[in-house]
């Protein structure tokens, strides 16, 4: 399901003013010096990835997209941009009839990355190519980010499914985002309700402590919420005693009860105690859901425990340990003059502490080896060569200012499972490591 389906906007009525300021006093002087109209290339990659990641995860793009549909300045934005006395007159008449006409390419979503891989590639003039810069990177790093612990976490898990719960542990639109950022990761399921309204995620939840602690006895808990959400709910056992529980717990749901949740303690030891109680007490179908802190290392330790799904909420929405992707939206080539026909030419930052860029307008493949597995990460300027035509990364998200790359969210959750099985089998270890392929650059003409 698409947020475009539901007929709903992006959280906020406008995202013209999810940006720096700088980009707006760039913009008003490039108009004032006649270059705002030079057709530009802006590219968004990273230089590296996090300590120790394998390879990243592209999120976000949808939302990118409607942020791009939705930058639009109304007459509130412009009249504190008028107030504050950002931009002068000119370039508030400009801002007025600002919408973007350009063209967007990038990886697909869900795809994976590495240093170097052009996520994005947006095309237009600089005018309107300037003012896109800070809300596709708050979007991509976000997103990305979390999608990138998803993906680990999901992995570690295995077959067994994960349950996104962190909505309590961030800011409350963040929340959503991350929610989809996991289910893009490999996530089954979100504890977030706006999450599943927004973008049909499935949505999941029983009681919390505070249910058990409402009643006079654990026993009368359990009987309220069995009665009312019948014999398949999962019971939350470890308010006080685990053992007294689970076996209340069957006395009261019988074995068809669905699952208990463990959310304390040595949860390797105690599931495997659950496991040998609801066994001998006949609730041999009954499931064993752990909570409590859990990151992809937690969850690869209790890869040999009886625990039949996993819900994680701090580390997932904090991108476990990497909250961002570092990921940046620089200017890569540009039009000597304005006028529309003038050829592109290569722009690039030089500088120390590795801040450098690599100027073109770039295109990227991912070379397999004889048996079909990634074996580099190509980008290149210029001519693509012959032999890797086939296996060329970046799509069409946005041409002519309209939007064209719009996917369904099971999709790009498929596109991920099938992205991550095509890197070699180190990709998904846990300990610390370079990125599992390198990149490999190949410069030719910039081409225009």
């Amino acid at each position: 399901m698409n947020t475009a389906d539901l007929g709903l906007p992006v959280d906020v009525p406008s995202t013209a003013l999810f940006t720096d300021q700088y980009e707006l006093t760039m913009l008003q002087a490039a108009l004032k010096a006649g270059t705002a109209e030079r057709r530009s290339v802006f590219e968004v990659f990273t230089r590296r990835l996090p300590e120790g990641r394998r390879y990243g995860v592209v999120a976000g793009t949808g939302r990118v997209l409607d942020a791009v549909e939705n930058l639009r300045f109304d007459a509130d934005v412009l009249g504190f941009l008028r107030e504050r006395n950002i931009v002068d007159d000119e370039t508030l008449e400009w801002l007025a009839g600002y919408r973007f006409s350009g063209d967007i390419w990038g990886y697909p979503e869900g795809e994976v990355y590495f240093p170097g891989s052009p996520i994005m590639r947006v095309e237009g003039s600089f005018a309107e190519c300037v003012l896109l810069e800070t809300v596709i990177l708050s979007i991509l790093n976000h997103d990305s980010a979390i999608a990138a612990a998803a993906s680990r976490m999901s992995s570690a898990a295995g077959e067994r499914p994960l349950i996104e719960m962190g909505a309590r542990r961030t800011h409350e639109l963040a929340a959503v985002a991350a929610a989809r950022a996991a289910y893009i990761g490999g996530f089954a399921t979100t504890s977030d309700l706006a999450a599943g309204f927004r973008y049909g995620i499935p949505t999941v939840g029983t009681s919390a402590h505070a249910f058990t602690l409402l009643h006079d006895t654990e026993r009368d808990a359990f009987q309220a919420q069995v009665d009312s959400l019948g014999r398949g709910t999962t019971l939350l056992v470890d308010t006080y005693d685990v053992a007294d529980a689970v076996r209340t717990a069957v006395e009261v749901a019988g074995p068809e009860l669905g699952a208990v949740r463990i959310d304390s303690g040595d949860l390797l030891l105690v599931a495997h105690r659950v496991r040998e109680q609801l066994d001998e007490l006949g609730a041999t179908d009954t499931r064993i859901v752990v909570t409590s802190d859990l990151d992809e290392y937690a969850i690869a330790s209790l890869a040999a425990s009886p625990v039949d799904a996993y819900g994680v909420g701090t580390q997932l929405v904090t991108g476990s340990g990497h909250p961002t992707c570092s990921m940046v939206y620089k200017l890569v080539a540009r039009a000597r003059s304005a006028d529309p026909r003038a050829p592109l030419v290569p722009v690039a930052k030089k500088s120390s502490g590795g801040k450098t860029s690599i100027g073109g307008r770039k295109w990227a493949a991912r070379r397999p080896d004889a048996h079909g597995v990634a074996e580099a990460e190509v980008v290149g300027t210029g001519a693509v060569p012959a032999a890797l035509a086939d296996h060329q990364l970046l799509v069409e998200l946005v041409k002519g200012g309209e939007v064209v790359g719009r996917e369904p969210l099971d999709t790009v959750r498929d596109r991920h499972i099938a992205a991550r099985a095509g890197l070699p089998l180190s990709a998904t270890q846990l300990s610390r490591g370079e990125p599992v392929i390198p990149t490999e650059y190949v410069q030719g003409l910039s081409g225009n």
